[in-house]
């Protein structure tokens, strides 16, 4: 079985965002991972930068952390919906 647990894909998303921060870091850049685990705004404004260096590796990892951070966006929405429908 391919499934993944909550918690699983929870540590795997961090395993990217710690990736990002490292790589970024290198280019002299902060990343502070609670805030872009909480603010979509900043995650924004990180994710869009680290798109534009220069480094094919640190462009990479922003492109696997905005698809984590979609999915769970999507993930919670699917929930908050679902908490307000009743039968």
């Amino acid at each position: 079985m391919n499934a993944m647990t909550s918690q699983e894909r929870q540590s795997l998303d961090l395993v990217d965002i710690i990736d990002l921060k490292w790589l970024m870091a290198r280019e002299g850049h902060h990343v502070h991972v609670e805030r872009l685990q909480r603010d979509p705004a900043y995650a924004s404004t990180c994710l869009a930068l680290a798109a534009t260096s220069p480094n094919e590796a640190t462009q990479a990892a922003a492109r696997r952390l905005r698809q984590c951070l979609e999915r769970m966006r999507a993930e919670t929405e699917g929930q908050a919906a679902g908490e307000g429908h009743t039968e």
